[in-house]
């Protein structure tokens, strides 16, 4: 016999896992379902040999490309999903990123909702997640309802430096907003010490804000919600009418499993999610469910993102070097009238790093050279709107396997970015000419990289060219919610993380009014 919810949220990240806890105090009867297990605190955590060389953390799944070439997707499957691994970069879009946008390859839909409606989620997200910034430095910053609810994490010597060479070049650099807790004040058993192993890796101090720490662990402080570990979803299944699911099918630990919830709610990621519609394809629903519009799976973004190494003159020591950002070409420059996007730093390269990513190309690399060009290096991430289009998309074969048909977009303004910043090094005390660290590492976010991947089953107000309506329910279906970010009907240019969580949010205050 199926056992009986009156929520069940698929999937532990940012949306599942940040709705979770925002349902716990309702005592209302929570079902969180997680395909992966708890991600282990250990040595290896910290290890840039395992974590960038051995993939220790990295999922086995094999997915294809519009060719049929296999890859294997930079996924991570634990309690809080993708944000164990992240580096905790949790920017707002602009309020510019929720109307409709031209680009220089296309047009960037307009939202459904206006951004003063996610706003105030956006503040708690804030709070919940711990971030540290500093109000009023970012010109493009959107308005807000309050301070941050920590202040800016201070940069160390290098960096500053770094900020304070581009404020003398009539930039307009600013503390990236970050999530983590840095005394015990903030949570009683983390406390970061800003280590070098932050962005990439797992935070064995329970440090990062991530959705494990500071989402599913408090919810579980409630005896109303359960989580289940090692459970893959594999079918929804629904009412004879279509317009409801009824069950969730599940595998546990090799045994299959069922389960009942007056609300279903999606949360896997992107990807994931429109795999898991499109394969609970019934006669009611033959396209996949919530697919009479043929709208799931498609519209797939991930950002035009590039990371590249700059040598600095001097050495740069730095250890936790994700304090600065940049967005004085977010929108344009002159000469250039099209959206470029965001520059902010990523996580400080390690020599180990090269080797594990491209062991072919520093095969031959004396281990000295390599740890040279780490100790003199300052790493930089650049990212540009991917914009939606129809044919980049997700599909599942009969067998259940992925094919991602994508091709990028926005190349123009993703180079325009790239040139700019490597023609203002000279202003910042560095060699002037930028390393691609795809040289080193799998980083210039290829197919395989799927960071920030979004839009599967966007939101809007026409069922005909959309799959959720303004509260992410699905327009075919009464119970069914999808809140990871598969409802992003755009991406922007920064990171999509507090996104997800404010939405989740936002959805959750709907629920809570839906379940009384």
């Amino acid at each position: 016999m199926a056992q009986q919810y009156d929520v069940i949220i698929i999937g532990s990240g940012a949306g599942g896992g940040t709705l979770a806890r925002h349902l716990a105090p309702s005592g209302k009867k929570v079902l969180l379902i997680e395909r992966g297990d708890w991600l282990r605190r250990e040595p290896e955590n910290w290890s840039a040999e395992a974590v960038f060389v051995d993939n220790r953390y990295v999922s086995k799944d094999v997915w294809y490309d519009k060719h049929g070439k296999a890859f294997q997707p930079g996924v991570h499957y634990f309690v809080g999903g993708a944000t164990k691994m992240y580096g905790a970069a949790l920017y707002r879009l602009r309020q510019e990123d929720f109307a409709e946008r031209q680009h220089q390859d296309g047009v960037s839909p307009a939202w459904p909702i206006r951004y003063e409606e996610l706003e105030p989620y956006y503040q708690q997200a804030e709070e919940m997640y711990h971030v540290h910034g500093a109000r009023g430095e970012d010109p493009t910053e959107p308005p807000s309802s309050g301070p941050y609810p920590h202040p800016a994490v201070s940069h160390e010597p290098r960096i500053q430096k770094l900020a304070d060479d581009l404020a003398r070049a009539g930039y307009h650099p600013f503390h990236s907003p970050c999530g983590i807790m840095l005394n015990e004040a903030e949570l009683a058993f983390s406390r970061c010490c800003r280590c070098i192993n932050c962005d990439g890796f797992p935070c064995v101090l329970h440090a990062k804000s991530d959705a494990e720490t500071l989402a599913v662990r408090p919810a579980l402080d409630f005896p109303n919600v359960t989580l289940m570990t090692n459970a893959m979803v594999h079918r929804l299944e629904t009412s004879p009418t279509g317009r409801e699911v009824t069950r969730v099918h599940a595998t546990h630990e090799g045994t299959p499993v069922e389960f009942t919830g007056r609300i279903v709610v999606v949360s896997c990621g992107a990807a994931n999610s429109a795999k898991l519609l499109l394969t609970s394809a019934s006669d009611q629903h033959p396209r996949g469910l919530a697919n009479a519009s043929d709208q799931v799976g498609r519209n797939y973004m991930f950002h035009n993102s590039q990371a590249v190494l700059a040598l600095s003159k001097e050495p740069n020591p730095t250890i936790y070097q994700k304090t600065l950002g940049l967005n004085d070409f977010y929108f344009g420059m002159p000469g250039f009238e099209f959206p470029m996007g965001n520059i902010q730093m990523v996580g400080k390269s390690q020599a180990p790093m090269f080797r594990g990513e491209k062991p072919i190309e520093t095969l031959l690399a004396p281990q000295w050279s390599l740890e040279q060009i780490a100790k003199h290096a300052v790493d930089f991430w650049l990212s540009t709107e991917d914009l939606p289009r129809q044919e980049n998309r997700v599909t599942v074969d009969a067998n259940g396997a992925i094919t991602l048909n994508y091709t990028p977009s926005n190349q123009v303004a993703k180079n325009k970015l790239y040139e700019k910043l490597k023609s203002m090094l000279n202003q910042l005390d560095m060699h002037d000419h930028l390393i691609p660290r795809n040289l080193y590492m799998k980083n210039e976010i290829d197919l395989g990289g799927v960071a920030h991947q979004a839009g599967t089953c966007r939101f809007g107000t026409d069922p005909k060219n959309s799959v959720l309506d303004v509260n992410c329910k699905a327009h075919e279906l009464d119970n069914l919610y999808v809140v990871d970010t598969s409802f992003f009907p755009s991406i922007g240019a920064v990171n999509p993380a507090l996104t997800a969580m404010a939405n989740s949010l936002r959805v959750g205050d709907h629920l809570l009014q839906r379940l009384g």
